[in-house]
């Protein structure tokens, strides 16, 4: 758990509940002053590299009529990128045409994103501010988030200045794994299999000649 997460996350009404369950104390007190602090947390190298191995992740914003929004966010694994220590960003593709989560951003910049890696059965959770760069805007952004080759057409691009990030439990996560995942362990056992099926023609073939 990050510096400042507890006192964004932390509120009153959720200290009453951890106290009521006796959790309290397993976290750390919340500072009520911290919120005026400017000073983001820092993602570090662990958080950097799990965030760019990534091929999706799940966007929370709230729009005017106090509604929360969960959007999914996907790509090729690295399209979520690191911009810095503080900074991360997307390249927006296009979707289903509402564009919830982008009026969303536009009218109220707070967002929160669940990154879950379902092979190792890991969670990462930001709070952060996010901003919409459209293509007028920032070209050489664009560019610089686009990932190369892939079909997806790219609207706009979302950068996001994390304010504070925790690492989730990985209890009732079901392990699940992409196409590439599974070739990593299923392509030796089919190797295996060819050259067993390999053997055992040579085998049938030499007892034929008996």
């Amino acid at each position: 758990m990050s510096k400042h997460y507890a006192d964004i996350a932390f509120t009153s009404s959720v200290r009453k509940v951890q106290e009521y369950h006796g959790t309290a104390d397993y976290f750390p007190p919340t500072d009520t002053g911290a919120l005026l602090d400017s000073t983001a947390d820092p993602l570090g190298l662990r958080e950097q590299t799990y965030l760019e191995g990534r091929d999706g992740m799940y966007l929370a914003s709230v729009g005017e009529t106090g509604w929360p929004y969960v959007q999914f966010r996907g790509g090729p694994p690295g399209f979520l990128k690191v911009l810095d220590k503080h900074t991360i960003g997307w390249a927006d593709f296009q979707g289903n045409l509402q564009y919830v989560s982008t009026g969303n951003i536009r009218a109220m910049d707070r967002v929160s994103i669940i990154a879950v890696d379902y092979a190792s059965q890991t969670r990462l959770k930001l709070f952060g501010r996010a901003r919409i760069i459209t293509p007028e805007d920032g070209p050489d952004i664009l560019k610089a988030l686009t990932v190369e080759g892939y079909q997806g057409v790219v609207e706009r691009a979302v950068i996001v200045e994390v304010e504070a990030f925790d690492w989730n439990c990985p209890r009732h996560i079901t392990p699940r794994y992409t196409l590439a995942e599974l070739e990593e362990t299923i392509d030796p056992v089919r190797q295996r299999i060819g050259r067993l099926e390999a053997e055992n023609a040579a085998l049938r073939a030499r007892l034929a000649r008996v």
